[in-house]
């Protein structure tokens, strides 16, 4: 019979295509990918991958395999959630998975009154540079800036994020304060994305505003965007609350717009009591710190303990805690 982690492997390598990247995938050595392939390959008596300058591609054989151990691998999930959604402990561990830089200043709080009260979960922060499968038990809850599709997930939103133009101090002095209505940011330089495929809205706003201005920095990591801002490098869009303490200046310009915040998980967990209690903590802190997230300087207050009372105590410790609504 088939070795079930050499099946796995087989679909990682397929899937990711360097021995490298599928022992990432599943947390194991590289030379334990090469010698599950090659275990696997010897028991089914076929080549199932080879190598090229590219990566590894399927055979034939291995084409015809795939399909079968994603099967598989889909009844293997339906029954780790199964088992997992009978799990009545408030312990263990919950993989969540975020947006870039969304955890650092957000959440922090809400992940040390959870380990206070609950001791016992143990929450693992996932970086990734893809979007992670709730589905395929890649993670049990995702923050989200786009609410998530599928049939077997529940997602609700918990909030949303706005944007603004900020600069720094340095800048503004050398460059002035942009006119964009008359002027069109000319004289002004950007700093922008890599990606122009409309992925960032709020990048394309800017970039509308200010047709006269010019790149200075194209960079997809946000945390780049803040700190060549603060270098005096131009003018970027940053999240309002991702711009406070950085002594940016916050530039008076027309809406930006915004993103909703949804938190999501499989249909399957969420009766899981550890799930419940991570995601009930986490949506009441969203909500508890909109108008921080909305840039409203009147009323915001950044999220030093965002976890109400009630949530933090009896509501939080129950067994019953209410389930996430479709």
């Amino acid at each position: 019979m088939l070795d079930w982690d050499d099946l796995r492997s087989f679909l990682a390598i397929a899937r990711h295509g360097t021995l490298s990247a599928a022992a990432r995938a599943l947390g194991v050595r590289q030379s334990t990918m090469g010698r599950r392939l090659a275990a696997l390959e010897a028991r089914a008596g076929a080549r199932l991958l080879v190598r090229t300058p590219r990566g590894f591609v399927l055979t034939a054989a291995g084409e015809a395999v795939r399909g079968e151990v994603e099967r598989m691998e889909q009844a293997a999930f339906a029954v780790e959630r199964t088992v997992s959604g009978r799990d009545i402990r408030l312990e263990g561990v919950v993989r969540l998975t975020t947006v870039e830089g969304f955890a650092e200043v957000a959440l922090m709080p809400v992940l040390a009154a959870l380990a206070r009260d609950y001791p016992g979960i143990v929450v693992e922060l996932i970086g990734a540079d893809r979007t992670l499968s709730l589905a395929a038990g890649e993670a049990d809850l995702a923050i989200r800036m786009a609410r998530p599709r599928g049939q077997s997930i529940l997602a609700r939103r918990v909030g949303s994020v706005r944007f603004g133009l900020y600069a720094s101090a340095g800048y503004l002095a050398a460059h002035g304060v942009p006119d964009f209505k008359a002027g069109g940011g000319a004289g002004h330089r950007l700093i922008l994305t890599r990606d122009e495929t409309g992925m960032y809205p709020e990048i394309d706003r800017l970039v509308a505003l200010a047709p006269q201005a010019v790149p200075a920095l194209r960079a997809d990591n946000r945390a780049s965007h803040i700190a060549a801002a603060r270098a005096g490098l131009g003018i970027a869009v940053l999240a309002h609350h991702t711009a406070r303490g950085t002594g940016l200046v916050r530039l008076a310009s027309p809406d930006l717009g915004g993103r909703e915040i949804w938190l999501a998980q499989h249909r399957d967990t969420r009766e899981t009591p550890r799930i419940r209690a991570v995601a009930e903590a986490i949506a009441a802190a969203l909500r508890a710190a909109a108008p921080w997230f909305s840039g409203d300087d009147a009323a915001a207050q950044a999220p030093d303990n965002p976890v109400p009372t009630s949530l933090a105590g009896s509501t939080m410790r129950s067994n019953v805690a209410p389930s996430m609504p479709p």
